[in-house]
């Protein structure tokens, strides 16, 4: 996997495949929303579990029915590169049967 920084432009491209992931020129980031606290929970273990496969974590920030993801690769000085768009793509591939939305 990539880990050298992505183009703005690159970047950009990439999240054309991933509704909901914006970014801030610096980082990727979504926010989901549940039905309840159970749902949102049990997919943060979902997460922990792909970022343990890629070798990278992203910063995840859980809530009573949300749970947020920020994620860039600070060994290359806080930069997004293809490894995030990879973490984003994962977590998006999971979030429906955890009923994100």
């Amino acid at each position: 996997m990539s880990v050298e920084p992505l183009s703005q432009k690159d970047v950009e491209e990439r999240l054309k495949e991933l509704p909901g992931w914006s970014t801030d020129g610096l980082q990727i980031s979504r926010k989901y929303s549940f039905d309840g606290h159970f749902a949102a929970a049990a997919m943060v273990i979902h997460i922990a579990q792909i970022q343990e496969e890629l070798g990278h974590h992203a910063e995840v920030t859980l809530g009573y029915n949300t749970l947020a993801l920020t994620v860039n690769t600070h060994s290359v000085g806080g930069k997004v590169t293809g490894l995030d768009v990879e973490l984003a793509r994962r977590v998006e591939a999971v979030a429906p049967g955890h009923g994100a939305r």
